[in-house]
């Protein structure tokens, strides 16, 4: 969200202490080109821009559209880097046609992920932000080169055609690499409530006389953080760590049924943890919940809790 990593003006701060003037650091340049994107995707707020947010990220689909979306131009341009070689070896004129119409099918798919890819990397933090930022131009490289490649081709020019595709396939690859590190390393766009344990028995968290009325709160159970909330005289409790990118909920706040992360404004339904608004796609995890001698109790739900 806009609010995410303010950004700094060129100002110039005093230190009273030994009265030395001091600069304040400018954003990197990832940073601001993060801003630019996050203020126009999310268009000061706009319940319609919400939306287009929520289908781009794949919160309807309950994984990222980006990485479904980015099999459509892997697939495609491998398959015309195998026509072209088939046209090679065989030298029948259906395989080239094969392998151009690959390439443009590729082209049109990597239109798709370039815009569900800027959309999730609008929300994504440092370290990631900057890999993500190289990750991006790098494919961008690579599918100007297919784009090339189909130009050359359509004039007649068919080896430049096919250098410019061999090219732009090892780029891919490259940035294939980059996009793995990112899910890898730095768990962009992974459940980050995967693996944590829950109770399968009901276990106390807290006083009951402890949980006020609409104040998020956050309790441990066994070492992992959970989230309690008493609203409207019902009770609710799920996993405290936004499955987004990690944010405690505890620290956000309620908005009609819904809890609001902190770091980037995802909603989850408290009664089942549905996703309502990205750019979380994973639901949160629920629990039941229990009033047992004074004590707040919480166990694992498989089901969601009706």
């Amino acid at each position: 969200m806009e609010n995410r990593d303010a950004g700094t003006k060129d100002e110039t701060a005093v230190d009273f202490n030994d009265g030395v003037s001091k600069t304040k650091p400018q954003p990197s340049t990832d940073e601001r080109l993060q801003k630019i994107v996050d203020k126009a995707l999310y268009a000061g707020g706009s319940p319609e821009a919400q939306k287009l947010r929520n289908f781009l990220n794949g919160t309807w689909l309950g994984k990222p559209l980006h990485v479904v979306l980015t099999d459509l131009p892997i697939g495609a341009w491998t398959a015309a880097m195998v026509f072209d070689l088939l046209d090679l070896i065989v030298d029948r004129h259906e395989f080239a046609l094969a392998a151009d119409a690959s390439i443009g099918i590729g082209l049109a798919g990597a239109a798709g992920a370039a815009v569900t890819g800027i959309t999730d990397w609008s929300d994504v933090d440092p370290p990631a932000r900057r890999l993500g930022l190289v990750h991006g131009l790098v494919n961008l490289s690579g599918t100007a080169l297919f784009a090339t490649s189909l130009l050359l081709r359509r004039k007649k020019r068919r080896t430049g055609g096919l250098v410019a595709s061999a090219l732009g396939y090892a780029i891919m690859g490259y940035a294939a690499h980059l996009g793995g590190k990112l899910v890898y390393e730095h768990r962009v766009g992974v459940d980050r409530t995967d693996g944590q344990v829950f109770p399968d028995n009901f276990v106390a968290v807290l006083p009951e006389s402890q949980l006020a009325d609409d104040k998020p709160t956050q309790a441990m159970v066994q070492g992992v953080p959970i989230l309690l909330v008493r609203r409207a005289g019902r009770l609710f409790a799920m996993a405290d760590t936004c499955s987004h990118f990690g944010g405690p909920l505890s620290d956000g706040k309620l908005v009609d049924n819904c809890i609001e992360c902190p770091y980037h404004a995802s909603r989850f339904d408290l009664q089942d943890g549905h996703v309502v608004n990205g750019p979380a796609v994973h639901p949160q995890p629920c629990f039941e919940i229990r009033i047992h001698n004074g004590q707040i109790e919480v166990r694992n739900a498989s089901l969601p809790i009706s």
